[in-house]
C-alpha cells in the first residue's frame, strides 16, 4: 500500500493536483486562512495523540 506522502506526490503530478496546489499557495498567503489552517492542524494533531 502506498504511503499517504507517496499518494500526495503522485496526485501533485496530475494537472488537477497542480491546479489545487496553486490554489493552496494562493490561500496560504492570506493571514486569515493561515490562522484557520493552523487551528485545524493543531486540532488534528491533538486528536491523533489521544488515540
Amino acid at each position: 500500500m502506498a504511503s499517504i506522502v507517496q499518494r500526495i506526490r503522485e496526485y501533485l503530478q496530475t494537472p488537477k493536483g497542480r491546479e489545487n496546489a496553486e490554489k493552496a499557495k494562493t490561500m496560504a498567503r492570506d493571514p486569515e486562512n493561515r490562522q484557520r489552517l493552523r487551528r485545524l492542524m493543531d486540532q488534528w494533531r491533538g486528536h491523533r495523540t489521544h488515540h
